[in-house]
């Protein structure tokens, strides 16, 4: 029920775009600040990266159902219910930093949380246990909508991403040794086949030099 309501939220936002062309007018005001290392088209540079943005927001209610059916094929729900459920808030609530924003501008900034919420416990629990919680990685995508954001307001929603993974791992909601016995490499493998959406397959084309490195760090 939760990701219907959240996916109404962003056909809402959707149809708001349609009507104001918002997010599209202030994305023509960020192009030319965006880092060097980031490949656009030569040509209908607005569209592609509304584009690449409306399938960046709308991974975020697929992950969401993705996550809690794995978390409870593998007995893991009471360690990832926690962020899963932060990561929903962001959207039912959403947090005073994303205040005055409205339609696609408002859900990026939900969906960077979100998506930044996953990855900075994915990048925690790898240090400590040598695994993923989840095996979802959206590192190069995340790079590129932080730059479509803008500086400072990214890095405050980066900040607030770091306050609440500190504040859940003191709780030790998410980061108990129990969770970790067990290898599930290979079942990430499949699980990847099933759920594509937790792939970081959206920045392709948008993030890598003619040598496929990585160029922002």
């Amino acid at each position: 029920m939760d990701t219907v309501i959240i996916r109404q939220a962003i056909a809402a936002a959707k149809k708001h775009e349609r009507a104001t062309g918002q997010l599209a007018r202030l994305l023509k005001t960020r192009v030319s600040a965006l880092h060097k290392s980031i490949q656009l088209p030569s040509e209908n540079i607005i569209p592609a990266l509304l584009n690449f943005i409306i399938h960046y927001i709308d991974q975020v209610p697929e992950f969401i159902d993705a996550v809690d059916a794995i978390a409870d094929e593998c007995g893991l729900i009471d360690y990832i219910e926690p962020v899963i459920s932060t990561a929903r808030e962001f959207f039912m609530e959403p947090p005073a930093l994303v205040a005055g924003h409205e339609g696609l501008n408002s859900l990026m900034g939900e969906s960077y949380l979100a998506h930044r919420l996953v990855e900075e416990v994915n990048d925690r629990f790898i240090s400590g246990y040598n695994m993923p919680l989840v095996p979802m990685d959206m590192t190069r995508s995340n790079l590129i909508i932080h730059h479509l954001i803008g500086e400072p307001f990214a890095n405050q929603l980066d900040s607030a991403v770091h306050l609440i993974v500190d504040e859940l791992q003191q709780k030790d909601l998410v980061f108990v040794p129990e969770a970790c016995r067990e290898d599930r490499s290979n079942r990430w493998a499949s699980d990847l086949q099933r759920w594509p959406c937790l792939i970081d397959n959206l920045s392709v084309n948008l993030l890598f030099n003619g040598s496929g490195q990585l160029l922002i760090h």
